[in-house]
């Protein structure tokens, strides 16, 4: 396993530990709410972005583990070097369509960056915290993607889907 790859496993506990986060705040917000009738400024907001970011950094490590979702009816017809390139053509696929999100997600965090743009809540962060996330996390998938394409070149073959 390469760095990156390690760095992905990393990651995706964290995403896991993110959605666990968002959970005890949100939890924390209820009981607040309807039990002393005192609600939080920032329970909402910061689940709302751990769940962002728990969401889409996420990505790369479901793709090497090829735990997303996947129709394999045809594909899992196929002979191996078919199969092998069905999947170098759908992590091209994946590599153009990461690139694009990138490029934009980045133009809009950075003219959230640049104008000041905060979420208007009651917390009132910064609206570039979310934001960042597209272009960072899409970097992610973008590498993983590549990495992926070596694999599969190198007569790797991804992990069997079990869903």
């Amino acid at each position: 396993m390469n760095i990156f790859e390690k760095f992905i496993e990393y990651i995706a506990w964290l995403s896991a530990w993110l959605f666990c986060v968002a959970g005890f705040m949100l939890s924390y917000e209820v009981i607040a709410r309807y039990f002393f009738l005192s609600p939080t400024i920032w329970a909402a907001e910061l689940s709302q972005i751990s769940l962002i970011y728990g969401t889409l950094l996420a990505m790369p490590w479901a793709l090497k583990a090829r735990k997303h979702i996947q129709i394999n009816l045809v594909i899992n017809q196929l002979s191996k070097t078919n199969k092998k390139f069905i999947n170098i053509f759908i992590m091209i696929i994946l590599i153009i369509f990461s690139a694009y999100v990138m490029i934009y997600g980045f133009d809009i965090f950075y003219d959230s960056l640049l104008r000041g743009r905060t979420t208007g809540s009651l917390l009132n962060l910064p609206s570039w915290i979310a934001e960042l996330s597209v272009p960072f996390c899409f970097l992610l998938l973008f590498i993983q993607s590549f990495i992926e394409i070596f694999k599969l070149l190198q007569n790797i073959e991804p992990p069997k889907s079990d869903h």
